[in-house]
C-alpha cells in the first residue's frame, strides 16, 4: 500500500486527466527545469520534487502504465519511486534536446528519422467501404551521391575532438548523472570537414514519394494510419521515421454517421402516409424498398438492418436508420381543395387518435383552472 504522502500523478503534474501526450510532455518539462539539481545545489526539497515529477511523467507517458494507473491508482503496483525499466537519460532527451543540442543520437553517429503526418480527405463511402489512395509525400531521401555519409567521395567524417566520439558529454550530481549532447558533433560523436558537395554535408537531398495508403473499411475522422519506415530518413544512415496518415471524412449529402449506423430522413406524401405504400430508400449499398404501414405519423423511425457501416474491427456491421416526414404541398388545384375539404369533414376526430387525445388533456387543463 503507498504511503499517505504519495500523491496523484495528475496532481503532481498540474494536468487534468484527460491531458494529452504534449500537455504531459509541457507540465513535466516546466516543473524539471524548475526544480533541477543544477539549478537548485543542496536544496533537498527541490531534487525530491524533481524525483517526483519524474516518476509520474515516467509512468503517464506509458500508454500502458497510464491505463493501469487510471484504472487501479498507485495500487496498480509498480508506480513508487521512479519506475523500473526508465532511463532518466532517455526522458531528457525527449525533452530537452533543443536545450542540449538538439536530437539524440547513437554513438555511431546515427540517429532515427523524425516522423511525418499526413492528412488524407476521404468520401464518406471510402470510410464506409475502404479505399487505397494513392498520394505523394513531399519528404528527404538519403543523398545518391554520399549514400547518407554527408562526406565528399574519397573522404569520411572524423572523431569529435569536444566528446571523443561518444556524442554526449556527462556530467555526474548526487542521484543524477545527465547527458548533454555535445554541441560541437551534434551528438553524432563524429564530424565532417570535407562535405558532399550534392547535399552540403546533411547526408540526404529534398525528394517526393509516391506512396498507396490502405485505408480499412469502417474508418472515421481522427483515425491515424501508421506506416512504418516511411517518414524522413536518419541522418548518415540511421533508421527511417514513420508516417502517420491522419484522416477526415467529408459530409454526406444524405447520410449522417452516428458511430456504425447511418441516419437519413426521406419525405413521403400525406396518402403515403395515410395509405401505406413501399418506397425507394438509398442505401450505402443502393435503392432498397422500405415498406410504409397505413397511418404512419410524420417523424416515424424504421430500422434496415445491417446497411450501416462496418465495425472497424471487422466483425458486423452498424444499421441505417430512415426517419419519414409527411411533405405537405404548397399548391392545391380547386379539385384537390374540395376532396380535402370532403376527406376532413368525414374524418371528424374519431379517425385522429392523437388529436382527440390532446384535446381531451387540454379540455381537462382549463377544467381544472376554472374550478380552482
Amino acid at each position: 500500500m503507498p504511503p499517505q504522502s504519495q500523491r496523484d500523478y495528475y496532481e503532481v503534474l498540474g494536468v487534468a486527466r484527460s491531458a494529452n501526450a504534449q500537455e504531459l510532455k509541457s507540465a513535466y518539462r516546466k516543473l524539471a527545469i524548475q526544480f533541477h539539481p543544477d539549478k537548485n545545489p543542496g536544496d533537498h526539497q527541490a531534487e525530491e520534487r524533481f524525483k517526483e515529477a519524474s516518476a509520474a511523467y515516467g509512468v503517464l507517458s506509458n500508454p500502458d502504465k497510464r491505463a493501469r494507473y487510471d484504472q487501479f491508482g498507485h495500487a496498480g503496483g509498480g508506480f513508487e519511486g521512479f519506475p523500473q525499466g526508465v532511463n532518466i537519460n532517455d526522458i531528457f532527451g525527449d525533452i530537452f534536446g533543443d536545450i542540449f543540442g538538439g536530437q539524440r543520437r547513437s554513438r555511431g553517429g546515427r540517429s532515427r528519422g523524425a516522423d511525418l503526418r499526413y492528412d488524407l480527405e476521404i468520401t464518406f463511402e471510402e470510410a464506409a467501404f475502404g479505399t487505397e489512395a494513392r498520394v505523394k509525400i513531399p519528404k528527404h531521401k538519403s543523398c545518391d551521391t554520399c549514400h547518407g555519409s554527408g562526406a565528399r567521395a574519397g573522404t569520411g567524417p572524423r572523431t569529435c575532438p569536444t566528446c571523443g566520439g561518444a556524442g554526449e558529454l556527462r556530467m555526474s550530481q548526487g542521484f543524477f548523472a545527465i547527458s548533454r549532447t555535445c554541441g560541437h558533433c551534434g551528438g553524432t560523436g563524429q564530424v565532417i570537414t570535407d562535405p558532399c558537395a550534392t547535399c552540403g554535408g546533411r547526408g540526404r537531398t529534398e525528394s517526393e514519394n509516391a506512396l498507396s495508403i490502405k485505408v480499412p473499411p469502417g474508418v472515421d475522422t481522427g483515425v491515424r494510419l501508421k506506416l512504418s519506415n516511411e517518414g524522413e530518413p536518419g541522418d548518415r544512415g540511421g533508421q527511417p521515421g514513420d508516417l502517420y496518415v491522419v484522416l477526415h471524412v467529408k459530409e454526406h449529402e444524405f447520410f449522417v454517421r452516428q458511430d456504425q449506423d447511418v441516419l437519413c430522413e426521406v419525405p413521403i406524401s400525406f396518402t403515403q402516409a395515410a395509405l401505406g405504400a413501399t418506397i425507394d430508400v438509398p442505401t450505402l449499398d443502393g435503392k432498397v424498398k422500405m415498406k410504409i404501414p397505413l397511418g404512419t405519423q410524420s417523424g416515424k423511425v424504421f430500422r434496415l438492418k445491417g446497411k450501416g457501416i462496418v465495425q472497424l474491427s471487422g466483425h458486423g456491421r452498424g444499421d441505417q436508420h430512415v426517419r419519414v416526414f409527411v411533405e405537405v404541398p404548397e399548391r392545391l388545384t380547386s379539385k384537390q381543395k374540395e376532396l380535402l375539404e370532403a376527406f376532413a369533414s368525414a374524418c371528424g376526430q374519431d379517425t385522429n387518435p392523437q388529436s382527440r387525445s390532446f384535446f381531451s388533456r387540454v379540455k381537462e387543463l382549463f377544467k381544472d383552472a376554472d374550478d380552482a
